[in-house]
């Protein structure tokens, strides 16, 4: 029996680990069109490369989440690594022809950036503090905090508060049109617009010490324009939007934002000076992976690595300011070699990702990944 045991520990360290285990396989990956995104696609698609996969370029396949969601249940998708729990949850539901959701033909795998999308409404400062507005709602309760609000927004006079929010289609457009009947705020509205272009109407207001509230995130580069305690505060709210879907939206429930507070004290957000912390309304989201089940079951490689890989806030956020300040010129090659370069920077954390990945396959070792509770 020793010498059996002996023969199967030679064969054991005979066995050659491949460092390309992919090869011959194509992956199809698809990218948020939110461009604090690309990054991080890229990031995945060149460890995925080093695992001998082929992978398509992101860009090709830039969705909003509904058609990424679809794409990925319906198998024209592999994966991508831009979802944001629990808002996406309500991309699960809708119904495939076969009378199966969306949600049936996806996992979420890893956690990639768990309490990383830190997100809430800002202000301009000087109107704040002209004003004492520390509340989203005093838009909407206080005549003249309106009036004063909204002789200087989007669509003056019209006596409504006039907010940046997001782009249609995003989810967070949904979110804060529920927000809005969740708290009876009869007197606010939200402009849906391209984001950047909203952004920089916003950024010029506050820069002029002129009223705007916007919706923003992090990470991005938008947070070192809009600089919270600076020319702008994040706005508290008194409310909380729940799973109760005000407007009846499919999949709506997975909207609820609780306990939507965030440790950030009074100089960025005055109304934590009253409270022990100051409660944005929404809460911080897990950025992670999404991938087609069947594609993901089939891929044992690519599903261990998705569960080793975990990044930082601040390094997304750097690059996300560098891709920023390139402009026109932050093309795919630009964000490709800031993927590089984040890479090569850390190539221990990566190396030992890649190494586990590399494993004969086996059952991916994600029993930490963060399911959204909507979906426990």
């Amino acid at each position: 029996m020793a010498d059996d045991g002996d023969d199967m520990a030679d064969d054991g360290d005979d066995m050659e680990m491949s460092m390309t285990p992919g090869e011959g396989s194509s992956i199809t990956m698809a990218r948020a069109d939110w461009s604090t995104g690309y990054f991080q696609a890229q990031v995945y698609k060149q460890m995925l490369e080093e695992l001998g996969y082929s992978v398509t370029e992101p860009s090709e396949l830039e969705l909003g989440p509904s058609l990424a969601y679809l794409g990925m249940a319906e198998g024209d998708i592999d994966f991508w690594v831009n979802s944001w729990y629990p808002g996406h949850v309500s991309w699960w539901a809708p119904e495939l022809p076969d009378g199966s959701t969306v949600g049936d033909h996806i996992t979420i795998v890893g956690n990639e950036m768990v309490a990383g999308g830190l997100q809430g409404f800002l202000i301009t400062k000087s109107f704040a503090d002209e004003h004492g507005v520390t509340h989203l709602d005093q838009l909407n309760d206080d005549p003249d905090i309106l009036a004063a609000f909204d002789a200087n927004d989007q669509s003056p006079g019209n006596g409504v508060a006039d907010i940046y929010g997001c782009t249609e289609s995003w989810t967070c457009d949904n979110i804060i049109d529920s927000q809005i009947a969740f708290s009876g705020w009869t007197n606010i509205a939200q402009v849906k617009a391209g984001y950047d272009a909203m952004f920089a109407e916003a950024t010029v207001k506050a820069n002029a010490n002129e009223p705007m509230v916007i919706y923003t995130w992090t990470p991005s580069a938008y947070i070192t324009e809009l600089r919270p305690g600076d020319n702008v505060y994040w706005l508290a709210m008194e409310n909380v939007l729940d799973d109760s879907n005000p407007t009846g939206l499919e999949g709506g429930e997975g909207h609820d934002q609780r306990p939507g507070q965030a440790n950030i004290g009074p100089d960025s957000c005055p109304a934590a000076a009253n409270a022990d912390n100051c409660q944005l309304g929404w809460v911080a989201a897990d950025i992670q992976v999404t991938a087609n089940t069947e594609w993901l079951n089939a891929n044992p490689y690519a599903a261990e690595l998705f569960c080793r890989v975990s990044l930082s806030v601040i390094d997304v956020s750097l690059a996300n300011v560098d891709q920023s300040n390139a402009g026109d010129d932050a093309t795919e090659d630009f964000i490709a070699g800031l993927a590089a370069d984040w890479i090569a920077d850390n190539r221990g954390a990566v190396d030992g990702w890649l190494e586990a990945a590399r494993m004969p396959p086996m059952e991916p070792t994600c029993p930490d990944t963060v399911i959204p509770l909507a979906l426990q």
